[in-house]
């Protein structure tokens, strides 16, 4: 267990093992969940073209439930869900990685910004080709007209041979390898790395140093994870507000099947000057701060409840 501060941090070496697995896949599902509505409108508002269809995260936010009911906010979630295996991926590397990287620097800020770097490498290895499809399946209903693939209506693929469990989700899938093959579903590859590697080696750092400022702050009677809770947001606005304009590009580049991260770039300042770097960064922020939340209480929890068991009496918050 490593003290930063005020701020105890546990190490992996310090964890049972079957506990933080079996314990972390719920907290990630359950995180999941919760965020994916603020996530489905933040792809909306990235992809459209001015403010053609939505002019906020709210009006967004209406008017799908108004015309697509509490469905539309979920579109692409059951897919979605087989991302889990990439958070496991992601934590483990993480916890890897700083345990790693402790030998040669024991600077809490280079263990977090290199482990939450390579961490974010191999989760969106996994996950880019289950978000392409997630993303396409997003864009049905009301932003349909934004996306290269159309999914067939539900009665069509009832009344095909298909089963209709994961139908338009397969019927999207097969649209995409027809149209682009393999390579199709990792479209926009480079461009998520350049975005989720920054955010996610920024946002460690931050977390742990919002939270040493605030444990220097706030009275010694405040629980650490209070103060954990609310570093998180702060750190995930923080790394937000830095990456979001790589954050519209990946979103163009998956959806509307560009294939230069440049192009799309400079397509996007012509078209929309400065201002378009900033779309779907209040949604963005929204969808961040409760699972920035969650990561930390969660994550933070599940680590004190995964201790080994002959660290539990010796560790007091």
């Amino acid at each position: 267990m490593q003290q930063k501060g005020a701020i105890q941090i546990i190490e992996w070496e310090d964890l049972d093992k079957r506990k933080f697995y079996s314990l972390g896949v719920f907290m990630t599902l359950t995180t999941r969940a919760t965020v994916y509505p603020a996530s489905l409108i933040r792809t909306r508002l990235q992809v459209q073209k001015g403010k053609s269809l939505y002019s906020g995260t709210f009006d967004a936010f209406c008017k799908v439930l108004r015309s697509e009911g509490v469905f539309g906010l979920y579109r692409g979630f059951m897919v979605n869900t087989f991302t889990l295996v990439a958070g496991q991926a992601y934590i483990t590397t993480y916890e890897l990685v700083r345990k790693y990287v402790s030998h040669y620097s024991p600077s809490n800020t280079v263990k977090s910004v290199v482990a939450g770097g390579a961490a974010s490498l191999v989760a969106q290895t996994i996950t880019v080709p289950i978000d392409v499809v997630s993303q396409h399946l997003m864009m049905q209903g009301q932003g349909e007209h934004l996306t290269r693939f159309k999914a067939k209506p539900k009665m069509i693929l009832a009344a095909s041979k298909r089963r209709l469990t994961f139908g338009q989700t397969l019927d999207i899938t097969m649209q995409i390898f027809a149209a682009d093959g393999f390579r199709g579903f990792y479209r926009g590859y480079v461009a998520t790395l350049l975005t989720y590697i920054p955010n996610s080696a920024l946002w460690w750092p931050f977390y742990h140093f919002y939270a040493e400022q605030l444990s220097l702050l706030a009275p010694s009677a405040c629980p650490h994870l209070i103060l954990q809770a609310v570093a998180g947001p702060m750190a995930a606005a923080t790394a937000s507000t830095i990456t979001n304009p790589m954050d519209v590009v990946r979103a163009r580049v998956q959806v509307e099947g560009r294939s230069s991260v440049i192009e799309t770039f400079k397509q996007l300042l012509a078209e929309e000057g400065a201002w378009g770097l900033t779309k779907g960064l209040s949604a963005r922020i929204i969808s961040s701060t409760p699972t920035s939340v969650l990561i930390v209480v969660g994550y933070e929890t599940l680590k004190r409840l995964s201790l080994r068991a002959d660290l539990v009496e010796s560790r007091h918050w």
